[in-house]
């Protein structure tokens, strides 16, 4: 009986894990439903909406791969509903190579990272171009961008998978080390304050 994950496991998967010790434990978490899913669960989505970067994986007929990284405001990464995933496709270096690949081969590949706290969610799919749709458009887009939206990418989910923390480094953005520093900047300050009130020169 296939199972979601079979995707991801393809029969040369499951004989390297076999050979190397760990087809065991994968097929005991598939058999109770553990990590993999095949739809956008409610813990899937808000982790995709906080996301401000992701990248995607696609590969020519030939099976050449290739990455690209794509970002925006969190949440660019649009979930239109449970089984599709979109994102304005905005201008760019004009290389195609993803567009491109996508026209010979649809399979594609999702990678988000949560660096502050170590998560990561991989997600396979099929995915396509689509242009000249101004409605889907419009739901993908962020007007406070202030980019030029030329196309939409949309990824249809066939299934997902978060695993373990380990070996990701903690890093954080600009703006995350300001919403942590920034209440002990304001306590630093009132400190001050409060110094030079009992203080004065």
């Amino acid at each position: 009986m296939s199972q979601p994950s079979d995707i991801a496991f393809s029969d040369s998967v499951k004989t390297v894990q076999e050979r190397l010790g760990s087809r065991e434990i994968y097929s005991r978490a598939v058999a109770k439903g553990q990590g993999w899913d095949d739809h956008i669960t409610p813990a899937r989505e808000a982790f995709i909406k906080e996301r401000d970067s992701i990248y995607i994986a696609t590969a020519s007929a030939d099976g050449r791969p290739y990455i690209q990284h794509r970002g925006g405001p969190k949440g660019f990464l649009k979930i239109l509903d449970k089984e599709t995933l979109g994102f304005a496709d905005y201008r760019g270096n004009r290389q195609y190579i993803s567009m491109g690949n996508l026209v010979e081969n649809d399979k594609a590949c999702l990678f988000l990272m949560d660096y502050p706290n170590r998560g990561r969610l991989k997600i396979w799919g099929r995915a396509e171009v689509v242009e000249g749709d101004d409605e889907l458009c419009a739901k993908v887009t962020d007007p406070e961008y202030g980019a030029k939206v030329e196309r939409v990418f949309l990824f249809h989910v066939e299934v997902m998978d978060g695993n373990c923390p380990q070996h990701i480094p903690q890093r954080f953005t600009e703006e995350e080390i300001e919403e942590r520093i920034g209440p002990l900047k304001q306590r630093i300050a009132d400190l001050e304050t409060k110094l030079e009130s009992c203080c004065p020169e």
